[in-house]
Order: structure tokens, then C-alpha cells, then sequence
């Protein structure tokens, strides 16, 4: 079995040279990283982990709580962290919350019992219960997507970013605007966007008209049943746009749509947030908002190993946007 001395002499460089490069503990020269990195590759050198929990009183494991693990902002987000973690030579523990609060409490217990040595959470409320539960937790946590008091938090900037889309859909020429979104009990994609939806309404006079507006669940298949509701409320009088918060439910609005017989976007336009892969290659392709989800990934985990080491973190660092024009407005 190869030992870390064998690297050591194979690299040609001293023992201490090694352990430095493989706890991420000191410097390193470039040349010698890279003599190292060839060696374990050609090795498949693997340290032991349990030894190497016992030196430094640390997992290399870092956990992370998801809200849907099979959505692709959650697989964006999490390649992005990978790509940090792994450079630190750190693992990564997956938990999929299924957007119930509960299991947010329970996983931040259970990363505790695991020894974590930090935690990102993908919150997707704000609860006193949550907040009880973070403050317990002797383990560095940050937060991604909301704005969690007393933690460094890395939000997305869902006012500006819902903002700008309607200031689109304005500038379209339309006036009657629907609003697809969800539970308010999520500040920033549920209360957030629909602040900015309705003060754009507002600003330029238009009447926000609260059968216009309807909540799903984040699926295709509740933007499919609140755009049904939103068509049906009124029969006479149907909205010209419809402003989605995710791309997942602009789709299924859209495919409603059609079944009913409206042209997108000549009868009604529609557009929504997230830049999902589907919503470039569905008929028409959907104006969205893309929030460079595996650099958030990257720059929280950014976030969280300065916190692990110490170091002072803003605690709401808000992510940069880009609004992308398709064919659906």
C-alpha cells in the first residue's frame, strides 16, 4: 500500500512538503504541486481520512441541504461548490429537504451528529425554528438564496432581476400582466418577485387584478394548473402576459396555453426566471433571467471556508443576473 512517505520520495520532495499539500495547509510551490498531484494520479494514492480526522480534528466533509435535489439550479449550485470543495481536497454530503421545513431542521441536526465541518443550506424559508436550530449548531452554516439573519448569505437579486422582466413585458406594449408564484412563506422567490411585479404594475398605473395572479409549487405541472386558473377566472378578459418566478412553471403555463388555443407571444407572452436548459429548446423559447447558478455555488462555498477559517463575511452578498430575450415575449 502506498504511503504518504512513498510520495514523499517519488515527487522527490520531503514528507512535510506532502502532508502540507494534502491537508491544504501551508504553501506549496507550483512545481511541486504539480510533481505530487502527477504521483498520486499515477499511484491512486488515497489518505486516510479517519487519520487524517484525528490530526486535525476535522471531517473534510462539508454538508449541504437542498430544497429539491432534482431540480437543475440545485445540481448547478452544488457542481459549482464541488468545484471549490474538491480543490480543498473536501467532501461533499448531499440532503434533499423536498421543500419541507421540517427536514430542514433535520438535517441540520443530522450534518451536526456527522461532524460536518461546515454547512450550506439552500433555505427556502425563514423561520424562528430555523434560526433557533442554526444558532445551536456549533458549525459554521451559510445560507444561499435567502437573506438568513445572524449567517453570511449569498442572495440572488430577485427584485432587481423580476423587476427588469416586467420593465420588459412593458416595454412589449403590455398592460395586463399576469403573475404566476408561489408560497410567500419563501421570501424571496414567493414574496420577493411578486413585490416587484406588483410595484412595476403600480408604477406605471396598471391594475393588478388578484385573479390574474395565482400560486403553484415550483412543478411544471402547478404552472400548468395556475395559468388554467388565471385563464378561466375571466373569461372575457384575459391577460396579454404572464410573469412566471421559475422557469419549471413558465413551461407548464405555456403548454396550457396552447391546449387552449393562444399563440405565444402574439396572444399572450410569457416569461420566467432560471435559464433552464428545456426552456431554450421548447416552441417558442422562453424569455427567462439567468442567475449564474454554479458561480452562486462557487462564491458560497467561497463564503463558507472563510467563515471556517475565522475570517469576517458580509452577510448578504447579493449575485449578479443577466436577462436573456427569447422568442416567448
Amino acid at each position: 500500500m502506498t504511503t504518504i512517505n512513498d510520495i514523499a520520495k517519488l515527487a522527490g520532495v520531503s514528507r512535510t512538503t506532502v502532508s502540507r499539500f494534502l491537508n491544504s495547509n501551508g504553501y506549496v510551490g507550483q512545481e511541486a504541486r504539480e510533481r505530487i498531484e502527477q504521483v498520486i494520479q499515477e499511484t491512486g494514492y488515497m489518505p486516510s481520512q479517519s487519520a487524517k480526522s484525528l490530526r486535525t480534528k476535522k471531517t473534510g466533509v462539508i454538508g449541504i441541504i437542498l430544497p429539491k435535489i432534482s431540480t437543475e439550479t440545485s445540481s448547478r449550485v452544488v457542481s459549482g461548490i464541488n468545484d471549490v470543495m474538491k480543490k480543498k481536497g473536501m467532501q461533499i454530503l448531499l440532503t434533499d429537504t423536498e421543500l419541507d421545513p421540517d427536514k430542514e431542521i433535520e438535517y441540520l441536526r443530522l450534518l451536526k451528529s456527522r461532524q460536518a465541518d461546515g454547512i450550506i443550506l439552500l433555505a427556502t424559508n425563514i423561520s424562528e425554528r430555523l434560526q433557533k436550530e442554526i444558532d445551536a449548531i456549533p458549525i459554521p452554516v451559510v445560507a444561499l438564496g435567502q437573506d438568513v439573519p445572524g449567517i453570511p448569505s449569498l442572495t440572488y437579486a430577485d427584485y432587481d432581476a423580476s423587476s427588469d422582466m416586467m420593465q420588459l413585458l412593458i416595454g412589449k406594449g403590455h398592460e395586463r400582466i399576469g403573475f404566476i408564484g408561489v408560497s410567500n412563506t419563501d421570501p424571496a422567490v414567493g414574496g420577493i418577485r411578486q413585490k416587484a411585479y406588483k410595484e412595476m404594475m403600480q408604477k406605471h398605473g396598471f391594475e393588478v387584478r388578484e385573479g390574474w395572479i395565482a400560486e403553484g409549487d415550483f412543478s411544471i405541472e402547478s404552472g400548468y394548473e395556475a395559468m388554467k386558473q388565471i385563464i378561466t377566472s375571466d373569461r372575457t378578459e384575459v391577460p396579454t402576459a404572464i410573469f412566471c418566478v421559475t422557469d419549471r412553471m413558465a413551461t407548464g403555463a405555456m403548454e396550457y396555453l396552447k391546449e387552449q388555443g393562444f399563440r405565444i407571444p402574439e396572444d399572450i407572452a410569457v416569461a420566467g426566471i432560471g435559464d433552464a436548459v428545456m426552456s431554450r429548446y421548447i416552441t417558442p423559447s422562453l424569455t427567462t433571467v439567468d442567475y449564474f447558478n454554479e458561480e452562486a455555488g462557487e462564491a458560497t462555498a467561497e463564503m463558507l471556508l472563510a467563515t471556517m477559517e475565522g475570517k469576517n463575511y458580509n452577510k448578504k452578498n447579493m449575485h449578479k443576473y443577466r436577462l436573456i430575450k427569447r422568442d416567448s415575449v
